[in-house]
C-alpha cells in the first residue's frame, strides 16, 4: 500500500481531479468510482466523477439517486487540458472511456487488459470478479472505515458482477461482499440484486427466445433493431442458465455500431480472447474469461451468418 499511499499524497495537490468510468457505465463501475473517490476525499484529495455515453438501467439510476452519488455525464464538464484523470473499471485503450480531456494518470481495473504506458499509478487485477472489491480492498488495507453510503454501492457493484458471487467470483470477492454487509444498506443491496429488470425489458427477452440460434452448447442472438449493453448482459445471463447452453452471444445494432455481450461457462473458452479474436480486423472486444463485450464501430462490416461461424470454428478448435 505504500505505493498507494504516495499516489494519494500527490493527489491532494491536484486541482481538476476525475475518476472517469468505462461509457455506459454498470453498476461496479459507478460504485467502484464512488468509491475511490469517498476513499480519497477521506485524506483531503477532491475529485469528480464522470462517464460517457449513458446510463441505461433504471435500478443504476435509482442506486446514484439513493445514494447520493454526483456522477455526471462528461459533456457536462468544460475541462482543461491539464486534468488530470484515474479511469476506474477500464482502460482507455480498450476504446470504451471517452469525453473527457486532460491526461489519464492512474488506472484501477480488473480486466484482463494492458495498461497503458507512463502512468503515476496502476492497479490491475484480472483475477477479482469485481473492481468494487478492490476499492474495498484499499479501505481495508488503509484501515479507513467506509461509510454507509460507500459500502452499500460497493456491494450492489460486486453483487451484479459477479451475479450474486455465482460468476467470476474470488475469495476475495466473496470476503469483501460479506464484511462489507457490516455497513452496507443491505435491504436496498437485495432490492437492486432482486429487481433488475422491467415490464418493458419483456419484448427483449421475447425477441431473444424467438430469433436465438442454437448449435451444441453454443447460442447466438443478433437484435437488428437495438439493445442496450447492459440489458443484453441480463439476457445472455438468462440464456446461459439453460442447461444445454456453455457459451453465448448477444449482439445488437445500436445506430451505427454492433454491440456484443459475450458470455461462457466452460474454462476453455475464454469470453474475452475469443470475442477479440472474433472481431479482429472489424471491430474490438475484451473483458473476462467469463463475460465479455465487443464493438464494431461500422456496422456495414457486420455480417450475421460470418460471425456466427467465425465463433463456431474458434469454439470448436478449443474443446
Amino acid at each position: 500500500m505504500k505505493k498507494l499511499l504516495n499516489f494519494i499524497s500527490l493527489l491532494k495537490n491536484v486541482k481538476n481531479l476525475f475518476i472517469q468510468t468505462h461509457d455506459f457505465p454498470d453498476h461496479d463501475a459507478v460504485a467502484s468510482a464512488f468509491g475511490l473517490q469517498t476513499l480519497l476525499a477521506s485524506f483531503g484529495a477532491a475529485s469528480r466523477l464522470a462517464y460517457s455515453g449513458e446510463i441505461q438501467r433504471d435500478s443504476l439510476r435509482q442506486m446514484i439517486e439513493r445514494l447520493g452519488i454526483e456522477i455526471r455525464h462528461t459533456g457536462y464538464y468544460e475541462t482543461a487540458a491539464d486534468a488530470s484523470i484515474i479511469t476506474v473499471d477500464g482502460v482507455a485503450a480498450n476504446h470504451n472511456i471517452n469525453g473527457l480531456s486532460g491526461k489519464i494518470i492512474a488506472v484501477v481495473d480488473h480486466h484482463e487488459t494492458k495498461a497503458p504506458p507512463g502512468l503515476m499509478y496502476c492497479d490491475i487485477k484480472p483475477r477479482l470478479g469485481s473492481c468494487a472489491t478492490l476499492i474495498f480492498q484499499y479501505f481495508e488495507k488503509l484501515k479507513v472505515k467506509i461509510p454507509s453510503s460507500a459500502a452499500t454501492a460497493l456491494s450492489i457493484g460486486i453483487g451484479i458482477d459477479t451475479s450474486s458471487l455465482t460468476r467470476g467470483a474470488s475469495p476475495n470477492d466473496a470476503k469483501a461482499y460479506f464484511k462489507l454487509m457490516e455497513n452496507a444498506d443491505n435491504e436496498f443491496v437485495n432490492y437492486t440484486l432482486r429487481n433488475n429488470i422491467q415490464k418493458k425489458d419483456l419484448e427483449f427477452f421475447k425477441h431473444g427466445i424467438d430469433a436465438i440460434k442454437i448449435e451444441d452448447e453454443f447460442a447466438f442472438c443478433y437484435f437488428p433493431e437495438g439493445c442496450n449493453q447492459n440489458l443484453m448482459g441480463i439476457i445472455a445471463n438468462f440464456f446461459l442458465s439453460l442447461n444445454e447452453i456453455r457459451f453465448v452471444v448477444l449482439c445488437a445494432k445500436n445506430g451505427s455500431k454492433i454491440s456484443f455481450s459475450v458470455r461462457s461457462e466452460k474454462r476453455k473458452w475464454n469470453a474475452a480472447e475469443i470475442i477479440r479474436e472474433t472481431l479482429d480486423g472489424i471491430g474490438f472486444g475484451g473483458g473476462h474469461r467469463d463475460m465479455a463485450g465487443g464493438v464494431i464501430q461500422d456496422a456495414s462490416l457486420f455480417d450475421e451468418n460470418r460471425i456466427i461461424k467465425k465463433f463456431v470454428d474458434i469454439l470448436n478448435a478449443g474443446r
